[in-house]
């Protein structure tokens, strides 16, 4: 880093960020990016809330979770980024990947990875106990019936009640809009947890649970890592980071039975894709120069370069148009599924489709209490309508509570 050109700070956990930090700096000679690992996730959001609490404190820019973007702009912590040039990238992003991150009032942030979802599978659990991989849920659920009287021991999938994004998209997937935000109006939303569409959901799996053909494991805990390796999950339902998580989980260099197919569609002839996680970079109202923030936020991963480093070293998956839909990536083979050519598979074409969703600024309330709600279901102590009665109730006088008029 060269400290006498002006420095950008830089929060962010991706891993191996250090090379493209490096990469950056290397082709910059107006501005270097100065890097902190400020935390994952929610240790990262903590320390961001106190600096913006304090009025001083926050970096220039900030990796956030696109999911997690409404929170701070309701705040008005972040810099629109139309004035530095947003219109210009936008041509490079899909219409879902550009929607997570922009309103009628502007442009938060510039979108760097996705997970467009798919299902990995065992192949050889499904050879060995004579079942046909599902396309829908309908099947999905005939495929798990017929593992368990095959004599399969363990589950067809887990449902992870902690899984956070997961639920939210299963129920978009269904058809479901849980929550809308007025566009000319921020004070002014919409929940919509008791819909005909999140009951569907939430009565399949509870079904499922109930006839012991899925687990509903904690996930990201050392037990239920174990499990993805050892044969317990016949599938996993997974986003497209989920390929790199599994494979990070086995020894270097395993070769699996593990393969990867399109996410199973409740109309198969309707396909909807959905997306479970992502991030960005966003500028906040601290940067002492948004322009020259704004351009590190949108020209971080804006390069060839950078982009190769994401996906080989940090499994992330590209929503950066010229590098997602490029003959590299599209021909990438992987190791860890016996060389499936899996983003052309699956994820390049979910992640086209992907149209957004629409998250409320108390998404982390939204994830905490739902988390105890679908556990509750799935342990038999309420019932999937008692679940999104409770879900409502709560997150409508919370709302109101904080000044928002709920439609």
């Amino acid at each position: 880093m060269n400290p006498d050109v002006e420095q950008v700070s830089v929060w962010a956990w991706y891993p191996e960020f250090e090379s493209v930090v490096d990469e950056y700096n290397k082709n910059n000679d107006d501005v270097q990016i100065c890097w902190n690992n400020a935390g994952v996730g929610a240790d990262e959001y903590t320390k961001l809330n106190t600096a913006l609490a304090a009025g001083s404190g926050a970096a220039d820019v900030v990796m956030l979770e696109a999911a997690m973007l409404p929170s701070y702009t309701v705040q008005d912590s972040l810099v629109d980024l139309t004035p530095f040039g947003a219109a210009d990238i936008k041509k490079n992003f899909s219409p879902g990947a550009w929607a997570d991150v922009s309103t009628t009032e502007g442009v938060f942030a510039a979108p760097v990875d996705g997970g467009p979802m798919g299902m990995l599978y065992r192949s050889d659990i499904f050879k060995q106990y004579n079942v046909a991989v599902p396309t829908t849920w309908a099947e999905f659920a005939d495929s798990a019936q017929q593992l368990k009287d095959n004599g399969y021991p363990g589950f067809i999938t887990n449902f992870p009640t902690n899984g956070r994004a997961y639920i939210q998209a299963l129920f978009s997937q269904a058809g479901a809009v849980p929550y809308t935000v007025d566009p000319d109006d921020p004070s002014r939303i919409g929940i919509d947890l008791e819909s005909p569409e999140v009951l569907q959901v939430l009565n399949y799996w509870n079904d499922l649970i109930e006839r012991g053909l899925v687990s509903h494991n904690d996930r990201n805990t050392s037990d239920d890592n174990a499990r993805m390796l050892d044969g317990t999950y016949a599938s996993y339902i997974a986003p497209a980071w989920g390929p790199g998580y599994l494979a990070g989980l086995a020894d270097p260099g395993a070769v699996t039975e593990w393969r990867a197919v399109p996410l199973p569609q409740w109309d198969a002839n309707k396909p909807v894709q959905v997306n479970w996680g992502g991030s960005s970079f966003a500028v906040t109202n601290q940067a002492p120069n948004p322009a020259l923030s704004a351009k590190v936020a949108m020209g971080i991963f804006g390069s060839e370069a950078t982009w190769k480093i994401g996906i080989e070293k940090a499994t992330l998956f590209p929503l950066w148009s010229p590098m997602l839909e490029s003959d590299y990536f599209r021909d990438l083979d992987y190791a860890f599924f016996g060389g499936q050519q899996i983003n052309e598979d699956v994820f390049i074409d979910a992640a086209a489709s992907y149209e957004g969703f629409t998250n409320l600024p108390f998404l982390s309330l939204i994830y905490d209490t739902t988390t105890e709600g679908l556990y509750a279901m799935a342990e038999g102590t309420q019932t999937p309508e008692e679940t999104v009665t409770s879900l409502q109730k709560t997150f409508v006088d919370y709302a109101e509570n904080q000044g928002f008029t709920v439609n």
